[in-house]
Order: C-alpha cells, then sequence, then structure tokens
C-alpha cells in the first residue's frame, strides 16, 4: 500500500542557532527520545540516507516535510524572513536529491503577513510545493487579524491548504493554566487547545466566506475538534449569524477543514473522527521524529476501516489535496 506522511518535520542550522531550549523543553527531547529508541534533534537534522532508512524500514513512501515549530513564528520579520526562506531553499535542495520521496510545505514568515504570501507564491510556483504549514500564533497575534488575510487569500489563488500546526500556547494563556505545569502545555494537552481555539477565531472571523475554497489542516485528529464539534455548533450558531457569517460553525468545519492522523493512535478517536468527517477528509501523518514512524505504520494497518478508506487516507487524498 503506498503511503505519503504529510506532517514530518526538519529543522536547519538556522533554526539552531535561533530557537533555545528551556529547562523543561530539554527535559521533554531527552525523555522523548529515550522513549521512542532515537535522538529527536538528531532526526531533525537529518535530511538524507538516516531519514529514508527509517522510512523504509517502516514502509513509508514519501513524507511531506515541514519546518519545526515554532519555526519563522517565534520571530519578528527581521529573523523570519531570512529563516524561512533558508528552510525553503534547503528543503527544495533535498527534495531535488529524491525527488520521489519528499514533497514540501513552506516556511512563511508571517510576521510579514506581505513577505509571508509572496513567499507562498514563490514556494508553490516555482519550488513545486504543496502549500505551507504556519506554527500557531506569532509572538502572540492570530491569524484571524485581518492583517494576515493576505496568507489566505494568496493560498486560495493558488490552489494550496495551510496545515496549522500546534506551538506553545498564547504567552498570557501559559501564564494562567501553564504555569508551573508546562509539561500540560504542550503535545500532551496546550498544543490541541491552542490549535483548535485558533482555528475557530479564523472560522468565526469570517475567513472562510471570504475565501469559501480555503482549506485548512489540523493534525493529531483535529485537535479534539471532531469529538467537540455537535455541541460547539450548538450553542454557537445563534451566535455564528449575529456575526453575519453565512453558514453554521459545524459547516465550516465539514467544508473547510481536513485532518491527520499525527501522532494520535487511539482507535476510538479515530472513529469518532471518521464518523464527524468522513474519510475523505483524513489523511495519513505521522509526525516525525516526535512519533515513531513504524507506530503510525501499524496503527494505518490495523485500523478497522475498509480497504478503499485506508487507501484514503494513506495516500488518495494526499494525491488528491496536494495534487501529488
Amino acid at each position: 500500500m503506498k503511503t505519503i506522511a504529510i506532517e514530518e518535520h526538519f529543522i536547519t542550522p538556522f533554526y539552531q542557532k535561533e530557537v533555545h531550549a528551556n529547562e523543561f523543553r530539554n527535559f521533554y527531547l531527552t525523555s522523548r527520545s529515550q522513549q521512542l529508541g532515537h535522538n529527536i534533534v538528531e532526526e531533525l537534522a537529518d535530511l538524507g540516507e538516516q531519514r529514508l532508512a527509517h522510512m523504509d524500514a517502516a514502509g513509508i513512501d514519501i513524507q511531506v516535510l515541514s519546518f519545526g515549530s515554532p519555526g519563522a513564528q517565534g520571530f519578528g520579520a527581521a529573523t523570519a524572513i531570512p529563516m524561512a526562506r533558508d528552510a525553503n531553499d534547503i528543503l527544495y535542495d533535498t527534495i531535488q536529491a529524491h525527488p520521489t520521496r519528499f514533497a514540501g510545505f513552506a516556511a512563511l514568515p508571517t510576521a510579514d503577513p506581505t513577505a509571508a504570501a509572496d513567499e507562498l507564491e514563490r514556494t508553490v510556483t516555482k519550488l513545486g510545493f504543496k502549500g505551507t504549514m504556519i506554527h500557531g500564533h506569532t509572538q502572540g497575534s492570530f491569524l484571524d487579524d485581518k492583517k494576515y488575510w493576505v496568507i489566505f487569500e494568496r493560498a486560495q489563488a493558488l490552489g494550496v491548504p495551510i496545515y496549522l500546526h500546534p506551538t506553545l500556547a498564547h504567552p498570557n494563556a501559559m501564564k494562567s493554566y501553564f504555569d508551573g505545569y508546562e509539561e500540560l502545555a504542550r503535545a500532551g494537552w496546550g498544543f490541541a487547545i491552542d490549535t483548535s481555539c485558533h482555528f475557530l477565531r479564523i472560522v468565526f472571523s469570517g475567513v472562510f466566506d471570504a475565501y469559501p475554497d480555503l482549506k485548512i489542516i489540523l493534525g493529531h485528529l483535529g485537535e479534539g475538534l471532531p469529538f467537540a464539534m455537535h455541541r460547539l455548533n450548538d450553542h454557537t450558531y445563534a451566535a455564528a449569524a449575529r456575526r453575519g457569517l453565512k453558514k453554521t460553525p459545524l459547516q465550516y468545519l465539514k467544508d473547510n477543514m481536513l485532518v491527520t492522523t499525527s501522532g494520535n493512535w487511539y482507535e476510538p478517536a479515530f472513529v469518532c473522527t471518521l464518523l464527524a468527517l468522513g474519510a475523505d477528509n483524513i489523511l495519513f501523518a505521522v509526525d516525525w521524529p516526535y512519533e515513531p514512524n513504524a507506530t503510525g505504520m501499524e496503527f494505518l494497518k490495523k485500523v478497522s476501516i475498509s480497504d478503499l478508506d485506508r487507501a484514503k487516507i494513506a495516500h488518495l487524498n494526499a494525491e488528491r489535496i496536494l495534487r501529488m
């Protein structure tokens, strides 16, 4: 079975120079690496034979590579613009070296929204990238702010999706909810909360009325939204109409949201997602190297779905949505 994994990360020397780990991040990377049996930072930095060997061992045919969190979103324009361009150029060279094994999502310097939109256009039209991954808020500023809508406009015009990926929560949320409990702020819980709230801000701001063909991808089986979408809709559809939105919140989630399997290997959660959104809206991803390729592949092979739905999730949806 052909398999395309679409949330697979890398970092660059520029990233390693600018992104500084704190005590808890160091603990997380060390303990998680011990748990997985590979060094996460070393694997993030590898874009060659070692990465391919891990893919081959698990049976993954193609990785759609994306610049690691917090990406350019963690920096002002003076750093973000050269950081994003450097990452994209390195990614392009990687794809050129292994064109049947790798594809790419662009890094964008969202601190300068016009520069970000232009970089998206450059990477899609000249480098052949399949969309972009944006790592949450830009130094506390969310994408529902209209200054960022030029990015949505350009993505729709280019016909490419935006992958909204987690980062550490807004600084105010970190202080109010996670002060002293940083282990809850990351992949175990806080990432999903921050990303789902960010996506809902985009929904309620009217972005999808302005750009109805835009698709936004959420990882980790939709960051909890499939489980909550009916209750969310029941308690907010009147407020959405009061804002002037053309559809109910539930309809935007069904029409404009795609999700991936990345790092959420729990069949009850998958079944909920499948029933809520349908197999056409779920794509396979691992979240390498924070998750093991073999675990993702074992889950894909064993989860209780039809062969056609398995093929859709494994590669057919990615080929259709990313035009691969």
